[in-house]
């Protein structure tokens, strides 16, 4: 083989071998709701008998339906391939896709499911007759076009003649491209296909739902496809399909080009300058000397003003802060269900990370490549659709190193706020495990207790508004890849505007044994009902034991109370987490025991601010003061005593993670849980 041959030859291959890959991998799949089935049934043995004829009989004509058994076990399916792709790669194609379909959707009697070269469905219910193209999904290009509304144009006329085309022929499948007069702007490619079994009208009134209009998540994009069971389309700027063109268009002008110029103007005629002496030659010198004077002092005013607002951009802001004028409504932070559904394989269990009193957390990835944690609110959350929009556009702008990154939310039948993905998961995942928390060793304890009172500094102090957590507990604090805590779950948060420091509700939210006194029991939160359950999370982390469990009583504060009489007794020491095997500073835990004691005073006003904290932490030579008897401190003698009056009934933290609400005078106290990651 000749040198110059081998170029084209290795290309050739290469694309053979791309198209074998992508074809192997499935775009989607969605497992049916039609009920299940029993290994070894009746049912599954016609669904194997149905999967092999399809696997052998597809390859002739690239299109196939069947059906196996009697009712209540008969089994319908069909397949389809591509109408660009050879028998070969169209078996291949199929013959995977009835493996993986009973592997990803074991025991459904109906599921369905897409690769770039086919598409395989079996149900126990009719699915011959046409009676529409659901489910649908989408896919698109993640590069914005230039000129998007000629684009729009040549797309619109491609999409609209390959469905004529597509409709007419028996295969039901047709490819094109569109170009128009100018060399600067790329051809547009694409491919239309129905199941065969469609007729002509059913085919062009299915093909043309997925375009006519465009879904608005395609719009300005490269390249987009809409797949569903009965049709599909997809369109790009490159050659994704093999073979030639079934139609190879050419814009008209008036779609495509470039509107066109007016006439240009005939020139000025030069008027001839009458001779009135010296006079009129003098203004015509002292003109031409101001006017361009005139216009060297106004250039140089707009040079100096657009340096002096470059150089104002330039101007470094803090790290954790971001513009207000970047969001500019909910709107911006909107996602759509659609695109949460794929970027989480339907909410499939395999990406289910969390579940708690407000709902269920799952792993996604989104077509630009970023993880995100999408928290699904359950009906029973109790966060009303205005209040959860009206809170999304302020915790978005929050920008901090220790706080989790609100990316938006979904409103779409259900609500869903979607958050940055941090893949260590939460703090209580380790602390409270005795083999994970050995991974906690001093220094990342201390780290982690320092990112946190700063993202609760930022909070209360150094953010836009002042904002009160209400619900920092161990589940709430996650971790990343290099152990930094980050602050999550503002769905309890409260925002205060101007010089408002506190304030009173009815209605008590959030998990027993984090809340402070005077909030758990008449209402009143302010930045100091934080400092008391940052105090709980500090004697936490240095024990390893959660403070609503029993230590040695069943009051579910008791935590407070050992650790205070250990502190009393001069034994501090003796509370250290056993996993850290001794091998921490002694200095810096009993600076942490002190601190946690201070923040966890029954008075408010003896509680330190979160700005007093964070000095306290980073320097040595800061004197602390004795701390007093922490709140809820009881031994089971004078417990209830300490929580109240006998018919006042507090819910505690159940170990089974579900949520309870209890009444509550005079308020209503709920207990939530709940792990987004």
């Amino acid at each position: 083989m000749s040198p110059s041959s081998l170029s084209p030859f290795l290309k050739l291959l290469l694309l053979l071998l791309l198209f074998s890959v992508i074809s192997a991998d499935p775009l989607y799949n969605i497992c049916g709701t039609t009920g299940n089935f029993s290994a070894n049934s009746t049912y599954q043995t016609n669904l194997n008998l149905l999967l092999s004829r399809l696997a052998s009989n597809v390859s002739a004509s690239g299109f196939i339906n069947d059906t196996v058994g009697r009712t209540p076990d008969q089994v319908y399916g069909f397949a389809l391939c591509r109408g660009d792709v050879n028998s070969s790669a169209c078996g291949s194609c199929v013959d995977t896709a009835t493996q993986d379909i009973q592997q990803m959707c074991a025991y459904n009697k109906a599921a369905v499911i897409w690769y770039d070269f086919c598409l395989l469905r079996f149900s126990n219910g009719r699915i011959f007759s046409y009676d529409g193209n659901s489910p649908e999904f989408y896919m698109w290009n993640v590069n914005n076009i230039t000129r998007a509304d000629r684009f729009s144009k040549l797309l619109d006329l491609l999409l609209n003649r390959t469905t004529d085309r597509a409709a007419n022929s028996a295969k039901k499948f047709a490819t094109g491209t569109v170009s128009n007069f100018t060399s600067t702007f790329p051809m547009v490619y694409g491919l239309v296909q129905c199941t065969p079994d469609l007729s002509q009208t059913d085919c062009g009134t299915c093909l043309r739902g997925l375009y006519s209009p465009l879904p608005k998540l395609m719009v300005g994009k490269e390249g987009g496809r809409v797949i569903g069971v009965r049709c599909n389309m997809r369109f790009e700027v490159y050659s994704f399909y093999q073979g030639n063109s079934t139609l190879a268009l050419t814009a008209p002008v008036e779609s495509a080009s470039e509107p066109t110029p007016p006439p240009a103007s005939p020139p000025l005629a030069t008027p001839a300058v009458p001779q009135r002496g010296k006079k009129k030659n003098a203004i015509g010198i002292v003109l031409a000397i101001v006017i361009p004077a005139a216009t060297a002092v106004l250039l140089l005013i707009s040079i100096v003003c657009v340096c002096y607002w470059r150089k104002r951009k330039r101007i470094p802001k803090p790290p954790y802060e971001t513009d207000g004028e970047q969001i500019p409504s909910v709107e911006s932070l909107l996602f759509d269900l659609l695109t949460i559904r794929l970027a989480t394989a339907n909410f499939s269990t395999e990406n289910k990370i969390g579940e708690g009193g407000f709902g269920t957390v799952y792993m996604g990835l989104l077509p630009d490549g970023r993880e995100i944690a999408v928290k699904r609110l359950s009906n029973s959350s109790g966060q009303g659709l205005g209040e959860l929009k009206n809170e999304l556009v302020l915790v978005a702008k929050l920008q901090h190193r220790n706080l989790v990154k609100l990316l938006g939310v979904c409103l779409e039948e259900e609500k869903m706020i979607i958050y940055e993905y941090v893949p260590n998961g939460s703090l209580d995942a380790f602390l409270f495990d005795p083999t994970r928390g050995q991974q906690l060793r001093w220094g990342i304890r201390y780290k982690i207790i320092a990112g946190i009172a700063r993202g609760l500094l930022y909070l209360h102090e150094e953010s836009q508004l002042r904002i009160i957590h209400r619900d920092l507990k161990a589940s709430n604090i996650l971790l990343d890849a290099e152990m930094n805590p980050k602050i999550s779950d503002f769905g309890l948060a409260k925002l205060f505007g101007g010089d408002q420091t506190q304030g009173t509700t009815s209605r008590v939210v959030g998990t027993f044994g984090y809340m402070a006194p005077e909030y758990a029991m008449q209402g009143k939160f302010s930045i100091k009902s934080d400092v008391f359950s940052f105090g709980v999370l500090v004697l936490e982390i240095l024990t390893g034991r959660k403070n609503s469990s029993t230590y040695d009583s069943d009051v579910a504060e008791d935590l407070l109370s050992y650790i205070w009489e250990k502190w009393r007794g001069g034994r501090a020491m003796e509370i250290v987490d056993p996993a850290l095997g001794g091998r921490y500073q002694g200095g810096d835990v009993l600076r942490c025991v002190q601190i946690g004691l201070l923040c966890v005073q029954e008075n408010p006003n003896d509680r330190p601010t979160m700005s007093t904290v964070v000095v306290m932490l980073n320097s040595e030579t800061v004197s602390l003061q004795p701390p007093a008897r922490p709140a809820f401190c009881a031994g089971k003698s004078d417990a209830n005593a300490s929580l109240g009056s006998s018919n006042s009934t507090l819910p505690v933290e159940k170990s089974d993670r579900q949520s309870k609400s209890f009444p509550m005078s005079p308020n209503e106290v709920s207990v939530s849980e709940i792990e987004p990651r």
